[in-house]
């Protein structure tokens, strides 16, 4: 099963995650990372690198979070998120979003 980022890295979106993947599986959007499913290789190196604790291997994803297994695959899918594998700043307000939950209609409104 591949891993799967949740919401708590949405307006946060650390990278030091993205460094450590042996298969360059993330992809990068304006305010999330994501993880592509089918190049993933359930390795867990990224899940210690998150400050936040926003990954999961899918099996151990907490119900409420489930959507977001598909939530990844899509977006990895999508032309305009590009593959990332180095680290950058994290989003200029990030100490302001780290403690917030349930940030997924946030991030849709904010990618219309």
């Amino acid at each position: 099963m591949p891993f799967v980022v949740t919401d708590s890295c949405i307006f946060c979106k650390y990278t030091t995650c993205v460094e450590v993947c042996p298969m360059n599986c993330f992809r990068e959007g304006p305010h999330f990372l994501v993880i592509a499913p089918d190049e993933c290789i359930d390795c867990s190196m990224c899940v210690p690198e998150c400050p936040v604790g926003a990954i999961y291997n899918a099996t151990d994803l907490p119900s409420h979070l489930a959507h977001f297994t598909q939530l990844n695959a899509d977006l990895a899918a999508s032309a305009t998120w590009k593959p990332i594998n180095r680290s950058q700043a994290a989003l200029p307000d990030h100490e302001s979003w780290r403690a917030t939950r349930d940030k997924l209609t946030i991030l849709k409104s904010s990618s219309e």
